[in-house]
């Protein structure tokens, strides 16, 4: 199952760069919303790996950053998330605490498919406010990523 969320993390990284690149080299023309769902993913994935790992997180959900802090953010994410995949038990429970203080349990590997999913979900949103902003959507499917 590591390998498998290994692959998923991978596309994921491999997406969210080049949209970073996209969005910092079309920032004049990209919307504020673009910038916070962007935001938003990878603030969210840090969430989530702080989390896991038993780290207080930089800032909240909503925090927004500038695009030419993108890149720099995603690859955090990205070798926290690896990080996390070669040295925990995916089914192994967590506690946590939400961002308005109620305390859950997941396992792991709940949490790593949820963060592929919010990702997924949010680059979707972002795909339709780059087209109403008159610029053409990355092609971020994950069949596509696999040819």
């Amino acid at each position: 199952m590591n390998a498998f969320f290994s692959e998923l993390f991978t596309y994921n990284h491999h997406c969210n760069q080049q949209l970073a690149a996209y969005i910092a080299g079309h920032a004049d023309r990209v919307s504020a919303r673009t910038i916070q769902l962007f935001s938003h993913i990878l603030n969210a994935q840090h969430v989530w790996n702080s989390r896991i790992l038993g780290e207080p997180n930089d800032f909240g959900v909503w925090h927004t950053h500038a695009p030419d802090g993108f890149a720099p953010l995603n690859l955090r994410n990205y070798r926290d998330t690896q990080s996390i995949l070669t040295g925990s038990d995916l089914d192994a429970v967590i506690q946590y605490a939400t961002t308005k203080g109620d305390v859950f349990s997941n396992t792991i590997q709940d949490i790593l498919f949820h963060t592929i999913n919010h990702s997924t979900y949010h680059r979707g949103q972002i795909a339709t406010d780059l087209r109403q902003s008159g610029l053409e959507p990355l092609a971020t499917d994950y069949i596509l990523y696999k040819r």
